[in-house]
């Protein structure tokens, strides 16, 4: 299956909805068995964004699957931009 990256952008001032929302988005991605790596932008130490790297059938799957993230579902995102990614190296 193809990997899709997902580059996703925080609105701004949303640092305390990253928080309370974290521990059910890093459950989605755990359970899901779709997450290859995954991991948040720091700005000055600060979460600004997030990227998922996720293995899916093709770009209609990882856009469903990016609308279910509970990041998304609770209004963190700005943006999102979704990829479709080759690894080559690593």
């Amino acid at each position: 299956m193809p990997l899709f990256a997902l580059i996703c952008t925080d609105k701004a001032e949303c640092e305390e909805l990253r928080k309370t929302t974290r521990d059910e988005h890093l459950g989605y991605l755990n359970t899901t068995g779709k997450t290859v790596m995954a991991g948040p932008f720091l700005e000055d130490g600060h979460m600004t964004g997030s990227l998922v790297v996720i293995d899916v059938a093709d770009r209609a799957e990882a856009e469903d699957w990016a609308a279910n993230d509970p990041y998304a579902r609770a209004g963190l995102f700005a943006k999102v931009r979704i990829e479709e990614w080759k690894k080559v190296i690593g």
